[in-house]
């Protein structure tokens, strides 16, 4: 044997050590937590004006309406409408359905609406919970068919 030359296993070794080293650092780790839990203004959510679009007037309109509902199953028409105006949007631009059927029944479903430029958010809370949609603006310049309650309050 010559006394130079290292062994034949050393030898693999070090190219094994060689090509390892280098693809430790691409393994995946998990990401360390937040130290701080996020805020709602880290959303980068646009603050509601009456300069907001369509799908931000949309996402506003929901959430009110979603607390709403939260709060109590099956809100009146004042409730929504009084929640809408606190919420920013406007009284006279809106429309609700009567609470009671003409027979003095609580109505199956209360729909309710607000103009929005040339769209209607459009929403309805019923026995089934809430639901929403946007809507173009009828040719009467309404939002919602038939009849409505005057919202004189």
């Amino acid at each position: 044997m010559n006394g130079s030359r290292p062994p034949r296993g050393l030898g693999l070794a070090a190219i094994l050590l060689a090509v390892a080293v280098p693809l430790a650092g691409c393994t995946s780790s998990p990401e360390p937590a937040p130290t701080t839990p996020p805020t709602a203004t880290s959303t980068g959510a646009p603050a509601f004006s009456s300069e907001s679009t369509t799908a931000e007037a949309l996402a506003h309109f929901d959430e009110v309406n979603a607390a709403t509902v939260a709060a109590n199953a099956r809100p009146g028409g004042r409730a929504v409408v009084d929640a809408l105006v606190a919420a920013g949007f406007d009284k006279s631009s809106m429309q609700v359905t009567a609470d009671t059927t003409s027979i003095g029944r609580d109505a199956d479903s209360v729909q309710f609406s607000v103009l929005w430029g040339q769209d209607c958010l459009i929403g309805q809370v019923s026995g089934a919970g809430y639901t929403s949609q946007t809507a173009p603006v009828l040719g009467t310049g309404a939002c919602l068919v038939g009849s409505t309650r005057a919202i004189d309050w």
